[in-house]
């Protein structure tokens, strides 16, 4: 099967959406498919081998110059695939960073319009380099704010398109009205130019159906997948000897994904374990938007005068190592997390997890028994929590136990490579002159 797989670069940052997308490329390769990645935007910063192409389209510099210089723009064609560089869009994307989701209405909108707005010269060098080049039998778009291109897509190559959701409800409550009702408009009708979706939970199924007006049947569920091989387990609980109870926060530095929940919750646990000593160890990408934030949860943690160890962004080896040295994970996120890679990580790893009970995390921990589940937004509940599982080793062994196994079981990176080429198959042989 031949297959393009369009994933935006998300300006220097590890994101999961595009970790994932590269586990899931290299997956492909490795089982005999002709999967090309292909980065948009900005290039693709993952924790693997990077088996993206060295080439990315509608970067970043030519999106903003469509949009807000469009007379520029059209004067820069002859040079502008040298707007689109790797090594400047990388530097572009450090500097641009801090830029927040609410100030990019204007170029959400204008990605969405697609063909018919001010991207269509940058979507044709995309089209012409994939007619050229791989013409792929089918097209796979990262996540829905892609929509914009598939009908131009599907109507050059004649080929199927489906499209990941994946945290897109998140992007859009970020944005200042009226862009972020404009945008929704649009997807409510962009949808139709999807054959199918993918989700990696029921539970985001169900609510982008909702929030986009997609037809539920048209949207699959296909777990996501880790290498649980590159996580060695934790040490057994007998081997930790004086070392503290140790817990675990792994994920942007950021309000949205709890980090004051956290906080809260270990000076709470500190309080409950006291006289034994606990430690707190953080670890993740810091957004320049959001230092403010993390430093004033810095100064709290100061104040408090803790065993806090603030690891900051980690590689592949050093997020494997972060993992080995926790007794749990605790991420209690405030919006509702429709993935979850951290988590499946740590399990993988032989960490038990607390997490709040909305998202995708119940179905989660239904079907892996790796972790528990708490009151959302609650300190207290997540404390409450990890002391339980500080006070009973055994507790602890059994979920590392069944966690790894159900990882192992059903979320490896070959299960879901699995689950889209199914799918993809599905699709493929429901065209006319397809066998």
């Amino acid at each position: 099967m031949r297959v393009t797989l369009l994933s935006g670069g998300a300006a220097g940052m590890y994101c999961g959406s595009c970790i994932h997308d590269n586990t899931v490329a290299a997956t492909l390769q490795r089982q005999g498919h002709d999967a090309v990645l292909v980065p948009l935007y900005t290039p693709l910063r993952t924790d693997e081998p990077n088996v993206s192409v060295d080439r990315v389209f509608l970067g970043a510099v030519n999106a903003y110059l469509s949009v807000k210089a469009p007379r520029l723009a059209r004067l820069l064609r002859p040079v502008r695939r040298l707007l689109d560089r790797p090594r400047l869009l990388e530097w572009v994307g450090r500097m641009g960073a801090a830029a927040d989701a609410g100030e990019l209405g204007e170029l959400t909108l204008a990605m969405l319009a697609g063909g018919d707005g001010p991207m269509r010269f940058s979507l044709e060098q995309l089209r012409d380099w994939l007619v050229d080049g791989h013409r792929p039998d089918l097209v796979h778009l990262q996540n829905s704010m892609l929509l914009g291109m598939a009908p131009l897509l599907r109507e050059t190559l004649g080929v199927p398109v489906t499209c990941s959701l994946q945290g897109e409800d998140l992007f859009l409550d970020e944005l200042v009205e009226p862009y972020r009702e404009k945008a929704l408009e649009i997807l409510r009708t962009r949808h139709a130019a999807a054959d199918r979706f993918v989700a990696n939970s029921r539970y985001y199924a169900d609510h982008m159906a909702g929030l986009l007006g997609i037809e539920r049947s048209k949207i699959s569920v296909v777990p996501l997948g880790v290498h649980p091989q590159d996580f060695a387990p934790s040490p057994e609980v007998s081997e930790l000897g004086e070392r503290p109870f140790t817990v675990g926060y792994l994920a942007r530095l950021s309000p949205e994904k709890g980090l004051a929940v956290a906080v809260e919750a270990f000076r709470e646990l500190a309080a409950l374990a006291a006289p034994e000593p606990v430690r707190f160890r953080i670890a993740g990408y810091l957004a320049p938007k959001d230092r403010a934030f993390y430093e004033e949860q810095r100064r709290r943690l100061d104040s408090w005068g803790l065993d806090v160890d603030l690891v900051g962004e980690v590689d592949r080896a050093g997020k494997v190592a972060f993992l080995r040295s926790l007794d749990a994970l605790a991420v209690p996120t405030v919006y509702r997390e429709p993935k979850g890679l951290f988590a499946l990580e740590a399990m993988a790893a032989g960490v038990p997890v607390v997490l709040p009970r909305h998202g995708a995390f119940p179905e989660l921990i239904e079907a892996t028994g790796g972790g528990l589940l708490v009151e959302p937004g609650s300190p207290a509940a997540v404390a409450e929590a990890l002391d339980r599982l500080r006070q009973d080793p055994e507790l602890r062994r059994r979920m590392a136990d069944s966690g790894r196994e159900a990882i192992r079981r059903g979320h490896t990176a070959e299960v879901a490579a699995g689950g889209l080429v199914e799918l993809w198959h599905d699709i493929l042989a429901e065209r006319p002159g397809r066998p």
